[in-house]
């Protein structure tokens, strides 16, 4: 069952029965424990079902089921999804192209993504691989500050593939930006304030004789 039987639902004749701070008040039929659940105003919940005899806890079920719902958000939205983008080359790039590409490399690895790169052979050109090899290394060594060569250059049929790694995890890209956000919002409120008070204030100068 996806939920805990609780209250009525639990067809046992005694249960060992669990405080609402976790202390044990040891085994009750479970008509007493029904009893103390409704003087307490709580639900009885039933933890331990294939214990002998089942565990049973005194709880607000309704509060636990909100809070353990709340946790799991919480915890899927600060999950990380290890993403991989992926850039095409050829081994006989003009530097302009090759100067575009190297910019989508590095805004990958910014953002905390790896980047898959894949150097395209054509006819002849499959017949010189080290042309492949020689590019990406120069890739990697061009932005060896935000990456780093997590799987090294290897031929895959037609193709060339390298897998660069972020110097940065996407979590630490992530606190980043926030701290960044909260820097510029501080300073956002306090531009108004800082120019009032150059407003506000006078020049004197000492009174001629």
């Amino acid at each position: 069952m996806s939920e805990p039987r609780i209250n009525d639902r639990i067809r046992v004749p005694e249960v060992r029965l669990v405080g609402p701070n976790g202390e044990q008040v040891g085994i009750v039929r479970v008509e007493d424990a029904l009893r103390l659940a409704a003087e307490a105003d709580l639900d009885l919940v039933e933890v331990a079902p294939m214990a002998r005899p089942p565990v049973a806890k005194l709880m607000d079920y309704g509060k636990y089921k909100y809070e353990t719902a709340m946790k799991a958000r919480e915890a899927r939205k600060n999950q990380v999804n290890t993403v991989i983008k992926e850039i095409k080359l050829r081994p006989k790039i003009d530097p302009h192209d090759y100067g575009t590409k190297k910019g989508h490399v590095e805004r990958f690895l910014k953002a905390g993504d790896k980047v898959k790169v894949t150097i395209m052979f054509r006819g002849r050109e499959q017949s010189r691989p080290e042309l492949g090899f020689r590019l990406l290394q120069r890739l990697a060594e061009d932005v060896a500050e935000l990456g780093f060569v997590e799987s090294a250059p290897r031929q895959d049929g037609r193709n060339m593939v390298m897998v660069l790694g972020p110097a940065k995890k996407k979590t630490a890209v992530r606190q980043e930006q926030k701290k960044r956000d909260a820097e510029r919002a501080a300073a956002t409120e306090a531009a108004p304030g800082a120019t009032e008070d150059t407003a506000g204030t006078t020049e004197t100068t000492p009174e001629q004789e």
